[in-house]
């Protein structure tokens, strides 16, 4: 008798990428992300599966960063960028949705609202008001 494994999850979406990306190495790779936040919002992706920042290896966060420049340099081309947002949101709790390591490479333009600052610090409604 031969025992059947079923996948609780469903497959990766990330794994099972197929389209061009808009840069790769050969460790990662890069493309736009399907429901972007703002023009060019981009995903830094490793080629393997793990789910954390914590689970790269340095090879990998290297070849991450890298095309985390190079994704900037292609957005600053293609559609202008006064700046970035660049995350990770890491476990449910923190909003990730794709169970795959994932870099989100945000551009940010002069008046896209009405006050940037704090960036990321105001993810938490509330939390983000304090000076640094």
């Amino acid at each position: 008798m031969f025992a059947v494994t079923i996948d609780p999850e469903p497959p990766c979406i990330f794994c099972a990428l197929q389209e061009e990306s808009l840069a790769a190495n050969e460790l990662a790779f890069a493309l736009e992300d399907k429901f972007p936040v703002s023009p060019g919002h981009s995903l830094v992706i490793p080629r393997r599966h793990i789910l954390t920042l914590d689970e790269a290896s340095e090879r990998e966060i290297a070849a991450l960063f890298a095309l985390v420049r190079e994704v900037k340099d292609q957005i600053r081309r293609r559609y202008g960028a006064g700046g970035f947002n660049i995350g990770i949101n890491e476990g449910a709790v923190a909003g990730q949705t794709v169970m795959h390591l994932h870099i989100h490479v945000i551009p940010r333009r002069h008046g896209d609202v009405d006050d940037p600052r704090g960036g990321v610090r105001k993810v938490l409604p509330g939390r983000g008001r304090g000076r640094l």
